[in-house]
C-alpha cells in the first residue's frame, strides 16, 4: 500500500490517549543515547501532548548542548556515559552515530556499502560510566529508549531495579555483529524476558545489500539482509495480573501516543475498565473503532486498485 494512504490513516486518529479518555498522567521517559542525529525520538508525539519528561544521557558534550538549548521545561540532560559504572574506551568513529564503548567489527561492516568508511575510528576516550540503576533522576520511570551502539545489553544488566518499574522500552538490536564481541538480538530477547518483558514489535526493521550487488543508488535503501532493528519490548501482556491498575494505564498511553498499536490498547483498557469499572475501553473503542472502519475500507481501495 502507498505509504501516503498509511499517513493519511494515522493522521485520521486523535493524537493523545489522553485526549481521548480526558485523564491528566504525567509519564516519565529516560532517553539513553538521546543524541538527535537520527531525526524525532520515537517518543516525540508524547512529548507533544505536554504529558511527559525525559531524563536524557548524552555524553557528546556538542550534542548535549543542542539538546539543552530545546529542552522542555521539566526535562534533564545528563552528561554521563550509562553501561556497567566501571571505566571504558569510547570510539569515536566518522559517522557519528556509529560511536561505540566497543570496536567496530571490520569483518562483518566491510560486506556492506558505506559503513567500513563510517566506522573509522577517528579517536578514542577514556569514560566513566554510570549504572542507570545508581542514578536517581531515573527512578519512577515509564519508557526506557536506548540506543548506544552494542551497549545495550550491558545497560540492561545493571538496570535491574529501573527494569522492574519500566513499562515500554525500545533498543536497538543487531542480528549480525557490528561491533566486536556485541550482544546480538536473541540475547537480549531473552534477557527482557527473564526480566517479565515480551517483544512487541521491530520500530523499524532495517536491511542493506551484501556487496558488491547494491539494488538501489541509495546504499540506506536495503533489499536482503536483515542488520538491525529497534525493538519494543513491553510486560508481558499474557499476565496482567502482575500489572497494577496505573501500570495498565501508563502502558496504553505509550503504546498509542508512540506506536498506535490499538489492538494491545484496547486489551490493556478492558482489562483496566474490569477492576476499575471507569469505562476508558469503551470510550476509546467508541472513537476509534469508526476511524478503523473508515482505515480499512481506504486499505482495500488501494489493493484494489493495484490489482
Amino acid at each position: 500500500m502507498d505509504n501516503s494512504v498509511i499517513e493519511a490513516i494515522k493522521r485520521s486518529f486523535p493524537p493523545s490517549l489522553h485526549a481521548i479518555l480526558n485523564i491528566d498522567c504525567p509519564i516519565k521517559i529516560v532517553d539513553i543515547g538521546a543524541n538527535p542525529i537520527d531525526g524525532p525520538a520515537p517518543y516525540a508525539p508524547l512529548l507533544g501532548t505536554g504529558h511527559a519528561s525525559v531524563v536524557g544521557f548524552e555524553p557528546n558534550l556538542e550534542s548535549l548542548a543542542k539538546l539543552n538549548e530545546r529542552k522542555g521545561p521539566n526535562d534533564v540532560y545528563l552528561p554521563h556515559a550509562v553501561g556497567d559504572g566501571q571505566r571504558h574506551t569510547l570510539r569515536h568513529c566518522l559517522l557519528p552515530g556509529m560511536t561505540s564503548l566497543l570496536e567496530p567489527n571490520q569483518t562483518v561492516l566491510g560486506l556492506f556499502a558505506g559503513f567500513p568508511e563510517w566506522a573509522k575510528v577517528v579517536r578514542t576516550e577514556e569514560v566513566d560510566t554510570v549504572r542507570l540503576d545508581d542514578v536517581p533522576e531515573t527512578a519512577g520511570l515509564d519508557y526506557l529508549k536506548i540506543d548506544i551502539q552494542g551497549g545495550e545489553l550491558m545497560v540492561f544488566k545493571n538496570a535491574r531495579k529501573r527494569l522492574r518499574r519500566a513499562l515500554v522500552v525500545q533498543t536497538e538490536v543487531e542480528f549480525l555483529p557490528m561491533y566486536v564481541g556485541q550482544p546480538l538480538f536473541s540475547e537480549v530477547e531473552q534477557y527482557m524476558r527473564r526480566q517479565g518483558y515480551v517483544l512487541h514489535k521491530f520500530f523499524p526493521l532495517v536491511t542493506r545489500d551484501v556487496v558488491p550487488l547494491l539494488m538501489s543508488l541509495d546504499p540506506y535503501e536495503g533489499h536482503s539482509q536483515v542488520v538491525w532493528a529497534d525493538a519494543v519490548f513491553v510486560r508481558d501482556f499474557t499476565r496482567l495480573e502482575k500489572l497494577d491498575d496505573d501500570q495498565l494505564l501508563r502502558s496504553a498511553i505509550i503504546l498509542y501516543d508512540c506506536y498506535r498499536s490499538f489492538d494491545l490498547v484496547l486489551h490493556l483498557l478492558r482489562e483496566h475498565d474490569r477492576r476499575t469499572q471507569r469505562g476508558y475501553g469503551e470510550a476509546f473503542f467508541r472513537i476509534v473503532s469508526p476511524l478503523l472502519n473508515v482505515a480499512g475500507s481506504k486499505i482495500r481501495e488501494s489493493v484494489d486498485k493495484r490489482r
